[in-house]
């Protein structure tokens, strides 16, 4: 009977291990060669290794993979800007025109009424009316510009007038501030220059889930991103804006930002980039390290995704390349300071993969129940014939 068992063994275990893949997820790049790029202009079906490029994590090569330091900038084109500002009048401004000397001809406002309610609406069509020159057009223009040309006409029913034209409510220019701001609405455009900073500021600062790192300005149906964070953390007056009428300010949802950490770490699950942004070492601490009993040191793996291979100007290299994947080695715990300077970007996925002891093991944990089973019935068969 014995011989039997290990007949039947012997013919059983070729087809096991014949049908047997190795259980879970794991890297392997022994055979990749580390590289700038790759190309492979065959249509036909081709390992994934072949599509992505590898750059290891070494010390002596951290400086290409740093993040580039923000630092303060000045803003000559903002500044020249805000120095020549100046408002210009609009339909539904309110105007307040005074003639010295003349209080007939100046509406009061009396106790009760504020210069905004007794002042002279810009009608739709940019005019105004005043007494004895009749409708005027002030759409367009400044205050001063206003001034000069009242006091002209005016001139021609009083003698050397005093005239004094100032705004006293700005309704015709407003711009939008959307998304994660603690006030978002309207706000309008009046004598004191709005730029990006402003607004963000009178609209109560961001929320707590904004991204202030992909700030949009939408302008005359051209949108542009701009860095809050550049901007009010590291001083960089560079991504600052004076505003217009119509511009649309929208701060997103850090939704997008967000890194998946998986394989063998203590605690696999998706993080969300905070607004200090987030390294590869921050990441492997957020979910209790790498798993001592299961994890191949020397595989941590930051998979990052090739965009300009979707990019309308992308290459033909750029469009065979899938992924840039970089390796680190952590053997020894020192090279985690080399994590801390590798800065992680949305949707990255960092993952350690698993010792090739922790994958035997879980080959053998296959086939140890069907084992145990032709045990099991082989040990009845002979009871029963014993029996």
């Amino acid at each position: 009977m014995k011989h039997y068992k290990k007949l039947l063994l012997a013919v059983a275990l070729p087809v096991i291990l014949a049908g047997c893949t190795v259980p879970g997820t794991y890297l392997n790049v022994d055979d990749k060669q580390a590289s700038e790029s790759a190309n492979d202009d065959s249509s036909e079906t081709v390992d994934i290794l072949e599509r992505v490029n590898l750059y290891p994590l070494t010390a002596d090569k951290m400086a290409r993979y740093k993040a580039p330091r923000l630092s303060a900038q000045i803003n000559p084109e903002l500044d020249a800007k805000l120095a020549a500002y100046e408002y210009r009048i609009g339909a539904g401004d309110i105007l307040n025109v005074t003639i010295w000397d003349h209080p007939e001809l100046t509406i009061p406002a009396g106790s009760y009424r504020s210069a905004s309610e007794s002042g002279n609406w810009v009608h739709a069509d940019g005019t105004i009316f005043y007494p004895y020159i009749g409708f005027v057009a002030v759409a367009g223009k400044t205050v001063v510009e206003v001034r000069a040309m009242l006091t002209e006409k005016l001139a021609k029913f009083i003698e050397t007038p005093q005239v004094d034209v100032n705004v006293a409510a700005f309704r015709s220019k407003k711009t939008y501030i959307t998304g994660e701001v603690n006030k978002p609405g309207q706000q309008f455009i009046s004598n004191v220059p709005l730029t990006l900073l402003d607004a963000v500021n009178h609209a109560g600062g961001l929320a707590a889930d904004a991204d202030w790192r992909n700030v949009t300005l939408t302008r005359q149906g051209v949108e542009k991103k701009l860095s809050l964070h550049a901007l009010m953390q590291r001083g960089d007056l560079t991504q600052n804006r004076l505003l217009m009428p119509g511009d649309i300010v929208h701060v997103p949802r850090n939704d997008a930002q967000k890194v998946f950490v998986m394989g063998e770490v203590n605690e696999p699950k998706l993080l969300k980039i905070d607004r200090a942004g987030m390294s590869l070492t921050e990441a492997l601490s957020n979910v209790g390290g790498i798993n001592q009993l299961a994890a191949d040191a020397t595989g941590i793996f930051v998979v990052r995704a090739n965009r300009s291979a979707e990019s309308d100007t992308k290459t033909d290299t750029d469009s065979n390349i899938i992924a840039d994947i970089y390796q680190l080695d952590i053997t020894n715990a020192a090279a985690l300071v080399i994590g801390t300077e590798f800065e992680l970007k949305p949707y990255d996925i960092v993952y350690v993969t698993a010792a090739p002891i922790t994958r035997w093991n879980r080959v053998i944990g296959q086939i140890l129940p069907t084992v145990t089973g032709f045990n099991q019935l082989t040990e009845s068969i002979n009871n029963v014939r014993a029996w």
